[in-house]
């Protein structure tokens, strides 16, 4: 539809709608805020290129500002939304999409890239032979000590740490976005690993297909073999602690603490773990746009 706009409209047309947005009058504004928002992204290149060389003064700024942040958000929603309605629901797509909310511009081929190397040196070091214990044992030496991937327990709860990108960039996170990092990761190479929607953490499952866990010697009915903390380097825990950690928020312990949830419920989380970062740092705009994204999910 955008682009469709975007042809019917020529460049000359939507410099004119441009010079517009200085226009002292509210209707004669609403309607130049309609017609360029309804040519979407495309439209971001010019707007960027009006506020930088001409000089229409700060109400023209400010309302450029504004309709460029408004775009690309509705861009967001839009990914989000196609994401949601999608079958395969990919984990790291889910988590660049949410990323684009503050980071529109990122480079996502960089990021997978990245992903790819990290994926290949652990390769390089698994045996068909390996065990599950020693799988995630190679993991976590290729994840934290060669690429020295960490938990960010100075500044927990930073926005920085909810960014995949700035996961990746800046090499800290908080439990879900390593969490997130080590499944993907896990995913390429076909080893079982999802993430447990834990309360107040968030801890990866390691899937034991024969239903039986070797470490406890006992069935688990979960289908768990044991967990991992990605937080925490990749320690390795089993239910028992799961359930003392419950047990010690005096919650009950339900199926969802102990089993796999979707990479619906993981962005949902991210969702809202990005809006109680915002909200600890005053700014209430972003509270409210990141809970109208979370709300997509229900």
């Amino acid at each position: 539809m955008s682009l469709y706009i975007c042809n019917v409209m020529t460049n000359t047309s939507v410099k004119a709608l441009i010079r517009l947005m200085e226009d002292p009058d509210e209707h004669v504004y609403a309607h130049v805020r309609e017609q360029l928002s309804s040519i979407g992204k495309t439209a971001i290149p010019m707007l960027e290129n009006s506020w930088e060389q001409e000089d229409y003064g700060l109400l023209f700024q400010k309302r450029v500002e504004d309709l460029i942040k408004d775009i690309q958000f509705d861009e967001v929603k839009m990914a989000l939304a196609e994401w949601i309605r999608s079958d395969e629901k990919d984990l790291l797509k889910g988590a660049l999409i949410i990323a684009r909310y503050q980071y529109p511009n990122l480079d996502e081929e960089k990021i997978c890239s990245f992903v790819r190397e990290i994926r290949d040196a652990i390769w390089l070091e698994l045996s068909p032979f390996s065990t599950a214990y020693e799988k995630v044992k190679i993991i976590n030496k290729i994840l934290f000590e060669r690429f020295r991937f960490r938990g960010n327990k100075n500044n927990y709860h930073s926005p920085l740490n909810s960014y995949i990108n700035t996961v990746f960039e800046l090499k800290t996170g908080n439990p879900l976005s390593l969490s997130i990092v080590y499944s993907v990761i896990a995913e390429q190479l076909k080893i079982p690993v999802y993430g447990v929607n834990l309360p107040n953490h968030f801890i990866l499952a390691y899937m034991d297909e024969l239903n039986v866990n070797p470490l406890i010697g006992n069935e688990n009915i979960y289908g768990v073999l044991f967990y991992v903390d990605a937080f925490n380097a990749g320690r390795i825990l089993r239910e028992q602690e799961i359930r003392e950690f419950v047990g010690q928020m005096k919650l009950q312990p339900v199926r969802g603490y102990f089993e796999p949830c979707s990479n619906s419920g993981i962005l949902q989380r991210m969702l809202t773990n990005l809006a109680f970062a915002y909200k600890q740092l005053g700014k209430m705009e972003k509270v409210q746009e990141l809970q109208e994204l979370e709300k997509m999910f229900r």
